[in-house]
């Protein structure tokens, strides 16, 4: 094994059985590496053996076997050495795939493992690699998490490429680039960032280019395991990288000036810079008329307050400020609260706790019986626990509200942050009441403040204020009415269209 581990960096070599045996040997005799040998008859008493070396499931080279096994040489070709034969097969048998030289068994491992096909000659120092990639995956479909009425129906999938060209569909332009590199010292995955090169700031594309490079670690399987490596601080519970599997949305955010960062093997990609308003915004949002989808927007910002403060005033004004309620509401929640024996806070721990908990099983149960089990178990529980005592009704009124005011919320890493916060909230109302509400918001809202997203503050247009961000941020314009692109973050070119 040392052996194979010190030739890996060598060049190859002239004898097609010695390169055959190391490749067998560095793949540990894999029963997935296949080797087709060929002879090519140069003439009728001159032949120059090969090999095609490549991964069962990962190749189709079906047509290009086919090409090499009709390449009779005449003529002048009678004379070719195994250098000018494998540079005749590149230049004029091999029609189908991109074709590259290689010289050395690293690169030929890096090849062989992406899917190419590897074509040996005797006698020659030289390799080729012949792109014959079978993409085996799920078809394009409709996300599942990101849904919308109106708009595409197309979702990312696994498939990196496939994932590029529905970019470029969207984006018919020369100034989209993609730039690719490999993440991962074992796993060696394909990574591509996206960028619209006449928008883009230059000061952002060299930090996303320097955090992607400054990475360092043995596997990349889904985009999360970039996504916490290059965020600007780890200590928060706020997205700070915007993770989507639309591609609707990452050619919008393109268009915006951001960069996009697209990784092999998940269809979720990931959309740099991000800022916390855009967590609120739907792909829908510019499907749907201006006045309709200022209102839904709205409502995402209620929701957002009603899902993180509702169960901590609940317990605040019940436990301690129960002059602020009127009178005949107060009376019937003392009579609900009458037999059951626990605080208001107790009460409500609980309550959430089940619910996450069969928010939890409905995801990992089967997609058939899952849905049924998280709406019925809901009803049960519930109706069960107020029957019994331990919690009163006006509890399970506000866990439910909270619950399904956090669904409303289009982006599910969000969410994730609004349960864990109002734990905290809970907590703080039933120490100090509204109160310690309140300080845990001048807290939040400090925090938030204080975060960025690759130097870009993460509460613009809100802090610092761009009055002309205004016009989708709170409220979508009409799109007449939007001239130019988000000043919250640098770009080249802040014109969207013109005046009219």
């Amino acid at each position: 094994m040392a052996n194979v581990e010190q030739t890996m960096d060598e060049h190859l070599s002239e004898s097609l059985t010695d390169n055959l045996l190391l490749i067998l040997e560095g793949l540990g005799n894999s029963d997935d590496v296949a080797i087709r040998e060929i002879q090519i008859d140069l003439s009728a008493d001159r032949c120059i053996q090969g090999a095609v070396v490549y991964m069962e499931g990962l190749s189709n080279l079906h047509a290009m076997i086919d090409s090499l096994l009709s390449c009779c040489a005449s003529g002048e070709q009678q004379h070719f050495s195994s250098d000018e034969l494998l540079e005749y097969c590149k230049n004029v048998v091999i029609s189908t795939g991109t074709v590259h030289d290689l010289d050395g068994m690293e690169e030929l491992f890096s090849a062989l493992l992406s899917g190419y096909s590897i074509l040996l000659l005797e006698g020659c120092l030289r390799v080729l690699a012949i792109g014959t990639k079978e993409l085996t995956a799920r078809s394009v479909e409709e996300p599942n998490v990101q849904s919308v009425v109106r708009g595409p129906r197309e979702g990312f999938t696994e498939v990196l490429r496939w994932n590029t060209s529905m970019l470029r569909r969207k984006i018919k332009d020369r100034h989209l680039w993609m730039e690719s590199m490999q993440i991962g010292r074992i796993t060696k995955t394909d990574v591509v960032i996206a960028y619209v090169k006449n928008i883009v700031s230059e000061e952002v594309l060299l930090e996303v280019k320097e955090r992607l490079a400054n990475i360092d670690i043995d596997a990349i399987l889904e985009s999360n395991y970039i996504e916490e490596q290059i965020k600007d601080k780890q200590l928060t519970s706020f997205p700070t990288v915007f993770n989507t599997e639309r591609p609707d949305v990452i050619a919008a955010g393109l268009m915006e000036g951001r960069v996009a960062i697209l990784v092999d093997g998940t269809p979720f990609a990931l959309l740099v810079p991000a800022l916390f308003t855009q967590f609120f915004q739907s792909s829908e949002d510019y499907y749907q008329p201006a006045d309709f989808s200022t209102l839904i927007r709205l409502l995402r910002f209620l929701s957002f307050g009603l899902a993180l403060l509702t169960p901590s005033f609940y317990i605040a004004i019940t436990t301690f400020h129960q002059e602020m309620l009127p009178t005949t509401l107060l009376y019937n929640l003392a009579s609900q609260r009458e037999g059951v024996p626990f605080p208001a806070f107790i009460e409500a721990i609980m309550m959430e706790v089940t619910f996450e908990i069969l928010r939890e099983a409905s995801v990992r149960m089967p997609k058939t019986i899952g849905q049924s089990i998280s709406i019925v178990g809901t009803l049960v529980i519930g109706q069960a626990a107020v029957e019994a005592g331990l919690v009163s009704a006006a509890m399970v009124i506000v866990v439910s509200i909270t619950a399904i005011s956090n669904f409303v919320l289009p982006a599910f890493n969000l969410g994730i942050t609004i349960r864990i916060i109002r734990f905290l909230l809970m907590m703080l109302a039933a120490s100090f009441g509204l109160f310690g509400i309140f300080l845990g918001i001048v807290a939040l809202v400090v925090h938030m403040c204080g975060l960025s997203s690759f130097g870009v503050s993460y509460m613009s247009p809100l802090a610092p204020f761009h009055l002309s961000d205004q016009k989708d941020t709170f409220f979508r314009f009409p799109l007449t009415k939007m001239f130019t692109r988000s000043k919250a973050f640098p770009q080249k070119n802040l014109v969207r269209q013109k005046r009219r």
